[in-house]
């Protein structure tokens, strides 16, 4: 068996477990960080708005050997005010301005063929009304918003509201840093942006499912017993998870990297640029929401319910040997600790033994070789 199958195996039998559920307050502070940088940037740097979305003009030059900075200067030279210049592709530019009158559009084309040496006719201009883009904005936010609304009734009645609550809480977290990292690093936000947005949603939703189907499993009969608590159960199958979670990240990240890399950096296709960043900002922040936000959340909400409280005193009455005056029971397991508390669980472990299948009413595939049952040694002697 390979390293990585025998780490996956140790995880999911429980003999190897990371305590993620116990040091949720240790995640809370590090998205805690990240969020109200990602707030600042997005209320104090704000958001850069593409043309589609806050209207202006463009100006494409084909097959053109400028660079963009002269690029850039011609289009000063004709009055334009802060232009956007990109290279597209190996010898197209792209200028785009403000809103521009016909005779202001024509001025520019004008300076732009003197300029940069491309016939008048060859120069592309592509004039963008505000209304369009708010158009645009209107119905990203009305999709945005029916999605939302199916994630919480789906997760509603496969699971149960609270689950579909902490999903949802990991899908603003999400959403909120993937557009926070865009104000603070001034990529410019186009529509294709928004359709990187949407997908990195689905993406981060898919990642959470896995993790709560297997939440739900070791959940199933969990109050009839007195072996495990709630969050105890959750976290074992978050570590029963995580190396498929990991796999998935990391298959889903690679060729989005590779757009990055090689799309943007080595060939210069900036129309890709926006569209890739969403996606890699989003897959990663999904894959570490459904792990260190979404579980978390969701055991802190069930814990408060009254059936799993009395769980949790019947959990820590049963590790304190019948002792329930004190309230609190601890488990020494491997080289960690474990500790139950009946108003609100706790479990303060680092990577060491822990709870395992059997813990829960589960059961584990045996692995290793098998055992042969042993001939009979006795052979029947002749006479002579």
């Amino acid at each position: 068996m390979s390293r990585l199958g025998t780490i996956a195996h140790r995880l999911y039998s429980g003999e190897v477990s990371y305590d993620f559920v116990g040091k949720r307050r240790r995640w809370y502070a590090i998205s805690g960080i990240i969020l109200l940088l990602a707030l600042i940037g997005l209320f104090g740097r704000g958001l850069n708005l593409g043309i589609e979305f806050k209207g202006g003009s463009e100006f494409t030059v084909p097959n053109t050997t400028a660079t963009v900075e002269q690029a850039r200067a011609s289009a000063e030279a004709a009055n334009i005010t802060d232009p956007i210049v990109t290279q597209v592709g190996d010898k197209n530019i792209r200028i785009q301005t403000q809103a521009l009158t016909p005779t202001q559009s024509a001025a520019v084309t004008m300076q732009l063929s003197q300029d940069l040496g491309v016939p008048q006719g060859n120069i592309a201009v592509t004039l963008v009304g505000p209304s369009w883009g708010a158009e645009i904005t209107q119905r990203a936010v009305q999709g945005l918003v029916v999605f939302l609304v199916l994630v919480v009734v789906f997760l509603s009645a496969y699971f149960e509201w609270r689950l579909a609550v902490a999903a949802l809480v990991a899908l603003i977290h999400d959403l909120v840093i993937t557009i926070g990292i865009y104000a603070l690093t001034g990529f410019e936000v186009t529509p294709a942006t928004v359709i990187g947005v949407l997908t990195i949603l689905g993406f981060s939703l898919y990642d959470t499912v896995v993790v709560f189907d297997k939440v739900k499993e070791n959940t199933r009969a969990i109050t009839s017993g007195n072996r495990a608590t709630y969050s105890e159960a959750a976290n074992l199958a978050l570590n029963q998870t995580l190396v498929r979670s990991i796999n998935t990240s990391v298959v889903a990240l690679l060729p989005v990297t590779a757009i990055l890399v090689v799309g943007v950096g080595l060939l210069g296709a900036g129309t890709l640029k926006d569209l890739a960043l969403a996606l890699f900002i989003g897959t990663a922040a999904g894959t570490y929401s459904s792990i260190f936000i979404a579980t978390p959340v969701a055991c802190q909400l069930q814990e408060r319910r009254p059936e799993m409280k009395a769980l949790a005193a019947r959990v820590a009455q049963r590790r304190a040997g019948g002792d329930s005056r004190s309230g609190r029971a601890r488990k020494t397991s491997g080289t960690g600790t474990a500790t139950a508390v009946l108003d609100d669980v706790e479990v303060d472990s680092e990577m060491s033994s822990g709870i395992t299948p059997e813990d829960i009413g589960g059961a584990v595939a045996p692995t290793g070789p098998r055992s042969q049952p042993k001939k009979n040694q006795a052979r029947s002697k002749r006479k002579k």
